[in-house]
């Protein structure tokens, strides 16, 4: 089972919007160097949204090359049509991830009996770990706990990346999957208290410019040291904040400039944090000693 901190990696790229290998390979290389536990290549943060199919498998190849083994691989290849989900996760595994991560089908919103047909599908096809991804508030849907449940069971679907920051339905889903389905936070303002009741770890947006202080929750958090994770979490809280200021990746990918880490690429429709936002979150790296 992974676990632990797990980087939802934004992609580096040029001011044009081509692909930035070489930071690519830098960013890599920090989470190795600051002890994050995996890396989840070509999510949302990865901006799978306006990744063609070439680039999203050439960006899974790249990271699985660089890691070379020695943190599992997570690559993000749902959609919301099941034909294409499927043929992402068989290139995603040909390209060498360890596991797939896959978001709920959006903007056509299918029922809870659909979700379960379209994990079923993609699960019996491509033989590889598959993380199930809920995150309603940008796809329109929507899959509920009870949903969940009875894809558990399902023999190569082995957690779910659950982003709506509601820690009661963490709750239920860790009392009432198998002991070997993995609950991971995607919310990482509430993703203690997620690995507190259960969790087994973080899939996170602010790891990305912080990866030894996530590391170091989660760490903290699976350990069952409540206080020390609490005090932890209020002291990054307002970094957490600050990459949500406009829509993930924008401020994020902003701040791993100001970091030094990548240019300032990012691909239309989402474009650079607004001028009016960026001197409050350079404020905001320096107050967390990250600049």
């Amino acid at each position: 089972m992974i676990r632990g901190s797990m980087v939802a990696l934004a992609t580096p790229m040029h001011p044009n919007g081509d692909l930035d290998w070489e930071a690519l390979d830098r960013v890599v290389d920090i989470h190795l160097e600051n002890g994050t536990d995996s890396i989840v290549a070509v999510g949302t943060s990865g901006e799978s949204a306006t990744l063609d199919y070439d680039e999203h498998l050439e960006v899974v190849k790249r990271v699985v090359k660089r890691v070379a083994g020695r943190i599992p691989v997570i690559a993000g290849t749902g959609a919301n049509s099941t034909r294409e989900a499927i043929e992402m996760t068989r290139g995603a595994k040909e390209a060498g991830a360890d596991a797939c991560l896959l978001v709920t089908p959006y903007y056509n919103k299918p029922t809870q009996e659909g979700l379960v047909l379209h994990y079923t599908a993609v699960a019996e096809a491509v033989d590889i770990p598959q993380i199930l991804y809920n995150v309603p508030g940008r796809t329109a849907c929507d899959m509920q706990p009870e949903t969940v449940v009875r894809l558990s069971s399902v023999k190569n679907i082995v957690g779910i990346k659950e982003a709506t920051g509601d820690i009661d339905r963490a709750r239920f889903l860790v009392e009432n999957t198998p002991d070997d389905f993995a609950i991971y936070s995607g919310d990482d303002g509430t993703a203690i208290e997620l690995i507190l009741a259960g969790g087994q770890g973080n899939i996170s947006v602010t790891a990305n410019i912080a990866p030894a202080q996530m590391a170091e929750l989660c760490r903290l958090g699976l350990e069952g040291k409540a206080d020390e994770a609490r005090a932890l979490q209020a002291r990054l809280m307002p970094l957490h904040s600050a990459m949500f200021t406009e829509s993930n990746p924008i401020p994020v990918k902003w701040a791993m400039h100001e970091l030094g880490w990548c240019d300032t690429g990012i691909r239309l429709p989402l474009t650079p944090l607004s001028a009016n936002l960026r001197a409050a979150l350079v404020d905001t790296l320096k107050q967390s000693e990250l600049l």
